[in-house]
């Protein structure tokens, strides 16, 4: 078995990350400055700080583990109309592969603008930009075979010995844009409209020698909420990625069940499921209180690959605060 899960691991390093694919997560919609520059500043408050870590088949130690913190918040509210919001945005996200074998670290900044489309303020369109600053580092001396086979294909005599002892890095900026339209019939409900660029200067990696140009990736996301019951709403929310010829599309959706009846500050219970189509299935929790949201998710893999992965997926937490209004202002906008 543990041969099967190394080639399983080999498999997916060499085909998967080191195409270029970006890293990503199941719950896309606690992600907002990692799905869509245009969600920058759009939440019901006066800052939001969320953060995420998903370990990916933790059936193999540390094969991919991605952690992001992110901080953002409305600005300059005070001369622009209640109608409008604009955004500002820090996001730092890190992704290690192979036990730190290849190690990639992003700092960005983002800002959007959102207008307002009716004097009510219940439908808006909005436009983001987010800047990025990538490092990337490849450890030589972290890269084992288990039968002592090299990347050029010919065998070594000492098996389970680095590929080499070299450690090579890169770095660039990087160019990000996306577009959001949100809007409600009744202020109670809500529903939105997504499209996100990724790497629009299509920057170039050397780790040594030659280039290789990191693709754009297209990304649409929507979703929406509705009252079920007094104390029941229905998340929906499903995105789309295509990048590299590699597509990834993910539905579904979530119950939010309030124990206390308190609209204002709600303590609710987050049960539902996405699906990754051809890939996995994506039981959630989550819980809310206080104005902080934490949620976690567990990848159920159904693809041709659960023999090697033993149906495992990965682990997934999040957590978002936003900081309440105090000034009873109301800003209609995506949740999930």
């Amino acid at each position: 078995m543990r041969r099967k899960l190394f080639t399983f691991f080999c498999a997916m390093v060499f085909c998967f990350r080191l195409s270029a694919q970006d890293p990503g997560f199941s719950q896309f919609y606690s992600s907002p400055l990692t799905l869509n520059p245009a969600l920058t500043g759009k939440f019901n408050g006066t800052f939001r700080a969320a953060g995420n870590y998903r370990d990916q088949w933790p059936a193999i130690n540390k094969a991919f583990i991605t952690s992001t913190i992110s901080l953002d918040a409305p600005i300059l509210g005070n001369r622009l109309s209640d109608r409008d919001t604009w955004g500002l945005g820090f996001m730092g996200m890190t992704d290690r592969t192979a036990s730190g074998a290849l190690t990639s670290n992003y700092l960005s900044l983002s800002t959007a603008y959102h207008k307002g489309l009716d004097e009510e303020g219940l439908h808006s369109i909005g436009v983001g930009f987010q800047g990025t600053f990538v490092s990337k580092r490849l450890d030589g001396t972290q890269l084992h075979f288990q039968d002592g086979l090299q990347l050029d294909g010919t065998w070594r005599l000492s098996p389970g010995e680095p590929i080499n002892s070299e450690v090579v890095g890169v770095n660039f900026f990087d160019l990000n844009a996306g577009m959001l339209y949100n809007g409600s019939t009744n202020g109670y409900n809500n529903f939105y409209l997504g499209t996100s660029f990724y790497h629009l200067n299509r920057p170039q990696e050397s780790f040594k020698g030659g280039y290789y140009t990191l693709n754009t990736r297209f990304t649409m996301h929507a979703g929406g909420y509705f009252r079920m019951a007094e104390n029941a709403i229905l998340h929906l929310s499903g995105v789309h990625s295509s990048q590299a010829g590699a597509n990834v599309t993910v539905i579904g959706g979530a119950v939010a069940l309030n124990a206390n009846y308190d609209e204002d500050n709600p303590t609710n219970l987050y049960l539902g499921s996405w699906y990754r189509f051809g890939d996995a299935l994506i039981p959630y929790i989550g819980l809310e209180f206080n104005s902080l949201q934490i949620g976690a998710t567990y990848d159920v893999n159904v693809s041709s690959l659960k023999t090697a992965s033993q149906s495992r997926g990965g682990i997934e937490i999040s957590l978002i605060y936003i900081r309440r209004r105090t000034d009873g202002r109301k800003i209609n906008c995506p949740k999930f």
